[in-house]
């Protein structure tokens, strides 16, 4: 625990103007980021005495080593960065809502020439108009099938599409009447367009006088005894009309808004928004926070908005957004909506009348998400803590492992041998941070000298990360397999080479100064192995050699889910009923998954690999077009220099490095067919999509 005055700034250092600040613990990660009118007036309220903190600001400033900030010219632009670093750094102590699941949205793709409708979550496209989001999947269905048969706009996907266009028969929509079939011809790209346009109308809410005019068209065609088409048009009015009950007028005059209520307790706050277009509910979405940080239900609606509102644009951004307090101060907050929609937008409190009666629906929805929120969640963050502590208590730890990271070995009979390690924080898994090892100092089958490298690797990394920060002064210590690792490449498809000693995901997770992702940054408070006592041992004598003893090490057997420590004849036997036995299992398991993942994966590439493929400087593309102009890698085999200069894209030195690669590598075996017994020649053509010589996928 860090005394706040060793880090507190000397008076005088903090300008008095607006800015953002960012607190960090002893590992450079940031752990809180905030904004402030004045950051002298705001960082000084930090460092008073510990006494008069809230409890939950209190752990932050014990927890951080330092703090920093950015002025800013306008308490806008510290919104706007405040929200960027927030999105980048993932502060723990800030509060952050967890959407329970992807939304989805219905979406007309305007940006292809022939517009489809379809239900799309995730990230919103450039070209794609969207409407809701809705609670479900099937009601973006049931609206779209009312609404084709007036709108017969195309719902297949481009395999489908094409298929249609290249046989001249539609699919099973367009013989009943609820596609239009631009894939036969029968609209044009620009009808097929305006269809796709009218569409798009009639869920913007422009309802009325688009029913008015089927109704004076059904009107004109009993008139002139069409009875058929009126007894048509007489349907598609009761389809759109049945369409719109599904999302009743709630508020007058078209109004397009967002209602946003919230309910909240001591530890935990819920969110609801009602999204309103055209006077209509066109949909509805909630998130669950804890609160970590001491906010009051302003402070909390105006995170609300930067989740809601970060990265929208344009009519995403409505006319009116309706919240049930205002932040403090809403200038900032109203500019910032309205530079993001790029005209004015009004942030209120519902005072009387039908948009405060709607309020009150969107509150009581809030409550009903919290308190179902408590009834899924309780048992759940006490299961959580009831394991971690059991752990303690088990291994004999002075503390909780908050930390706890988990390492497993992976290989088919000593080939392609790797090892994973995962990592879960308050016991639950951290994706972003999981790491994946290819073991390169040795060849065969040792998970005990396997563990003892990958042990190794990851705290010499820690330490590494800690020379440069000044926290470690000793040399870091050397050993097998601990020479730097050359950095993760890429092979010439994008995708993760076979020769790079780590591969690594994507991580969103700790970052340096810079906002680079770190490696190895921050160590855990508990290693586990996939292994028994030989295992553990190796993993803790991989720590001495480092000089590490703050770290646990235990090991799970399989064989009888025994726990073993290092220096320890007997195992530990937790109950079979206990949660912490349950966690470690679960930790181990997802390390075992994720290992032989990645080796399988590793298998594949290696299986499918060929001769052209270890040819320097001759990537997909080339490879390609040497298989699509010979054919086969046999033939290219007996190709001359000359000939293999003809394909486009090969110069005179690399068909030389082609020909003198080829003639040194052996013949592939014949490719054999698996279900007839009978051998395949490799006269015939290779498909262009193959990446080398068919008989070497086996």
């Amino acid at each position: 625990m860090a005394d706040p005055s060793s880090y507190r700034p000397k008076p005088g250092q903090i300008p008095d103007s607006p800015g953002v600040y960012r607190f960090r613990d002893e590992h450079r990660r940031v752990i809180y980021v905030g904004k402030a009118k004045s950051l002298r007036q705001r960082l000084s309220s930090y460092f008073q005495d510990l006494a008069n903190l809230h409890p939950r600001t209190r752990t932050m400033v014990t927890t951080a080593a330092s703090v920093e900030w950015t002025v800013v010219s306008t308490e806008v632009e510290a919104l706007q960065l405040e929200y960027t670093w927030i999105k980048e750094y993932d502060p723990r102590f800030n509060v952050k809502y967890r959407d329970d699941k992807s939304y989805p949205y219905l979406a007309v793709t305007l940006n292809e020439e022939y517009p489809r409708v379809r239900v799309m979550r995730g990230a919103k496209k450039k070209g794609v108009r969207y409407f809701g989001p809705y609670g479900q999947a099937w009601a973006i269905r049931e609206t779209v099938d009312l609404m084709l048969r007036v709108f017969p706009v195309r719902t297949c996907s481009a395999g489908v599409f094409k298929r249609s266009a290249q046989i001249g028969r539609p699919c099973l929509l367009g013989y009943i009447g609820k596609c239009s079939a631009p894939c036969v011809g029968r609209v044009s790209p620009e009808e097929h367009r305006e269809l796709a346009e009218e569409f798009c109308d009639f869920m913007a809410g422009r309802t009325g006088a688009y029913i008015r005019r089927l109704e004076k068209s059904m009107q004109e065609a009993a008139e002139e005894m069409e009875y058929e088409r009126a007894a048509r048009l007489r349907d598609d009015i009761d389809a759109l009309r049945r369409a719109m009950e599904k999302s009743a007028v709630v508020l007058a005059d078209a109004t397009d808004a967002d209602l946003i209520a919230l309910a909240e307790d001591e530890l935990e706050a819920a969110v609801q928004i009602f999204h309103v277009r055209g006077g209509r509910v066109r949909g509805q979405r909630g998130w669950v926070t804890d609160k970590v940080e001491n906010v009051d239900t302003a402070a909390l609606v105006e995170h609300a908005l930067q989740q809601l509102y970060g990265e929208e644009s344009g009519d995403a951004v409505p006319k009116e957004v309706l919240v049930p307090a205002l932040p403090d101060p809403v200038e900032p907050v109203q500019q910032w909506l309205t530079e993001r929609r790029g005209s004015n937008v009004s942030l209120r409190i519902p005072q009387r009348g039908d948009k405060k009666d709607l309020m009150a629906t969107v509150q009581r929805n809030a409550q009903q998400a919290l308190a179902l929120h408590k009834t899924k969640r309780a048992s759940d963050l006490t299961t959580r803590s009831r394991a971690l502590e059991e752990i303690a208590q088990a291994l004999g730890l002075d503390s909780v492992p908050l930390r706890i990271e988990c390492f497993d070995i992976s290989h088919l009979q000593g080939d392609d041998v790797v090892a994973s390690m995962v990592v879960f924080e308050d016991g639950l898994a951290r994706k972003s941070e999981y790491r994946r090892f290819q073991i390169k100092s040795f060849e065969g089958q040792d998970d005990v000298r396997a563990m003892h490298e990958v042990i190794g690797r990851r705290f010499r990394r820690y330490l590494q990360e800690k020379q440069q920060t000044g926290e470690w002064d000793e040399e870091v210590p050397t050993g097998e397999g601990a020479g730097e690792d050359p950095p993760v490449t890429t092979g010439s498809a994008g995708g993760p080479a076979a020769t790079g000693p780590i591969e690594e995901p994507v991580s969103t997770g700790p970052t340096d100064e810079e906002g680079r992702p770190k490696r190895f940054a921050y160590p855990p408070q508990l290693v586990v192995v996939d292994g028994g006592q030989p295992q553990v041992a190796a993993a803790q004598r991989a720590l001495s050699e480092l000089g590490i003893d703050d770290v646990a090490v235990c090991g799970l057997a399989k064989r009888l889910e025994e726990v073993w420590l290092p220096d320890e004849d007997d195992p530990v036997v937790l109950p079979r009923s206990s949660e912490g036995l349950y966690l470690l299992q679960r930790v181990r398991d997802e390390a075992h998954r994720f290992a032989i993942a990645y080796q399988r994966n590793k298998r594949g590439k290696r299986l499918r690999s060929g001769p052209l493929d270890s040819i320097p400087g001759l990537g997909e593309s080339r490879r390609q077009a040497l298989l699509k102009h010979f054919g086969s890698v046999k033939r290219l085999r007996a190709a001359r220099v000359e000939d293999i200069c003809e394909v486009p894209g090969i110069g005179r030195k690399t068909a030389e490095t082609i020909a003198a690669a080829l003639a040194g590598a052996a013949p592939a075996a014949p490719a054999v067919n698996t279900a007839t017994g009978e051998i395949i020649e490799d006269d015939g053509a290779a498909p262009a999509a193959l990446s080398s010589e068919r008989g070497l996928e086996r």
